[in-house]
């Protein structure tokens, strides 16, 4: 018997935006990948069971606090945008510190431009993204859901030095056994752990042991001095043996 296969859904332009929603992400204090990241899958559209990909099927999204998204590393300063101007030497280099100055909101656009798709349905699916550098927006009539970044229970709200408070305080990576070629494990317990107090007694240096001057003993006299025996035996070795003179 011939096996049948189910044939693969494919929604039609009716079908696909008849779930579009609206969503609010405020960035202040979120890594600028994690947010490129969601707000593309949602622009997508990917997440839904009427997923398709050359339809128009994705959600609406909207970020606040553009300005003050943040990077990692030295990402802040070695970060550079280029745009050319088509002829000779016309190219032109913007630091990230600076066009977070000047245009905010681009920041977070160029980096979700390049996850979209390169045709005109990309440029579409571009128009759903709404970035805004303040706290502040026009769309309070659509209702938006406010999106939550937080993945395992980790917060990223705060911001300690310019970095998410969980990155600022994360612990240095152990390093790798020689030979094992895995990442020796520490438990966190044990690097929290405060060390144990030292009490004036166990600080204070222990007195050299000095024993009663009835235990010290001298030397003995045969181990000073060599006996009697032993000098004579020393100048028979050393002194040359006479030998009887023969007569022809």
């Amino acid at each position: 018997m011939k096996a049948v296969h189910p044939k693969t859904y494919s929604a039609t332009a009716s079908e696909a935006k008849a779930g579009q929603r609206w969503y609010l992400i405020d960035a202040e204090g979120q890594v600028l990948g994690r947010v490129a990241t969601t707000v593309a899958r949602l622009i997508r559209g990917k997440g839904k069971p009427t997923y398709t990909p050359h339809l128009d099927g994705g959600d609406y999204v909207i970020v606040v606090n553009a300005e003050k998204i943040v990077v990692t590393g030295g990402k802040e300063t070695q970060k550079f945008y280029y745009r050319h101007s088509q002829y000779p030497g016309g190219i032109t280099a913007v630091a990230f510190k600076d066009m977070r100055v000047r245009h905010p909101h681009r920041i977070l656009e160029e980096a979700v431009r390049g996850m979209l798709p390169k045709n005109a349905l990309g440029k579409r699916l571009f128009h759903h993204l709404k970035v805004y550098a303040g706290p502040e927006h026009p769309h309070a009539a659509q209702q938006p859901v406010v999106l939550d970044l937080v993945r395992d229970g980790t917060r990223r709200g705060e911001v300690v030095g310019g970095l998410p408070a969980v990155l600022a305080a994360a612990p240095p990576a152990p390093a790798k056994e020689r030979g094992l070629g895995r990442v020796a494990a520490r438990p966190a317990r044990e690097a929290a752990a405060p060390a144990p107090a030292i009490t004036e007694e166990e600080a204070a240096p222990e007195p050299d042991e000095v024993l009663p001057a009835a235990e010290v003993t001298e030397p003995a006299a045969e181990m000073a001095a060599p006996t009697e025996q032993a000098e004579s035996a020393e100048r028979e070795e050393t002194e040359p043996t006479e030998r009887p003179e023969t007569t022809a």
